[in-house]
């Protein structure tokens, strides 16, 4: 499935990705998606919480940093510092939470500089509602105000523009579908107002499917693909995670099921390969 480019402009602007007006001054680089109808590219940052980190990212090419507070020892100070360094270099960052975490840590990631909040473990339509009610100003949620948001440059700015470009824009809500009842309840979930990605998480949805890691299996495939089918028809973006380094799963959720959001690697996988691969060939010099 390729998207045409005039397709491409509403996906940024509800990814967060196309910061058009006040949002995000560095997040320019997507502009690119309009003439070119390219896969959003997603870094994990879960490690090594370094300003350098977010450079190789966007030095490697990614479009979108996924910093990763579920399964990490990262801070809120850490969450801060890489997200406002990545809206200055131009590389735009969305956060994952911990499950069930509550409206104020959600509350804390967004006034930290997140473009978007990543909720898992996502089962029905009320936990999608809970989800953009906490991401959200009024009248669309219940989201807090407050003043030199990284999004805008730490200007202040009317209260007005704040929540429309934050609301519009500046606030993506990912959700994760990685249980057998966020499988089941896809569409109504897909069909949720405020909802931008159903985000697939493979090892955990594999795991509550009895086939864990079992990633070419008729059960977990047939997943998938519901998912996507469910996004598509509620015209939500469809996104991919947890599966890495295996070209025929990419190919399958991008050019067949329409993927347009892929998390590629998080840091850890990333050194963890380098470093075998460091070893590998330091032996062969050696035999």
């Amino acid at each position: 499935m390729t998207l045409q480019p005039e397709a491409i402009l509403p996906i940024l602007v509800e990814l967060g990705l196309h910061c058009r007006n006040l949002l995000g001054h560095g997040c320019r680089t997507a502009y690119k998606y309009i003439r070119t109808p390219e896969l959003i590219s997603a870094f994990g940052i879960r490690l090594a919480p370094s300003p350098w980190t977010v450079q190789l990212a966007k030095a490697a090419g990614f479009d979108a940093l996924f910093i990763d507070l579920e399964h990490s020892v990262l801070s809120l100070v850490d969450t801060a510092q890489l997200c406002t360094t990545g809206i200055l270099a131009g590389i735009t960052p969305f956060v994952r939470i911990p499950y069930q975490c509550g409206d104020g840590f959600v509350q804390r990631v967004l006034d930290a500089g997140a473009m978007g909040v990543i909720f898992p473990h996502v089962k029905n339509k009320e936990d999608a509602r809970d989800a953009v009610w906490m991401s959200k100003y009024p009248p669309t949620g219940t989201r807090s105000m407050t003043g030199q948001l990284p999004q805008f440059g730490s200007a202040p700015h009317p209260h007005e523009v704040v929540i429309r470009e934050s609301n519009t824009s500046g606030s993506t809500v990912f959700v994760m579908m990685e249980t057998a009842d966020s499988i089941e309840n896809a569409h109504e979930i897909a069909a949720t107002e405020g909802v931008d990605v159903l985000l697939i998480g493979s090892n955990d949805l594999s795991i509550e499917l009895g086939v864990p890691g079992q990633f070419g299996s008729q059960v977990y495939r047939s997943a998938v693909e519901r998912v996507a089918s469910a996004a598509h028809a509620s015209g939500k973006i469809f996104g991919f995670a947890g599966v890495y380094d295996n070209a025929e799963v990419h190919d399958w959720v991008v050019n067949k099921l329409g993927a347009r959001f892929v998390l590629g690697q998080q840091d850890s996988g990333f050194i963890a390969k380098g470093a075998k691969e460091c070893m590998a060939a330091m032996k062969r010099i050696h035999e």
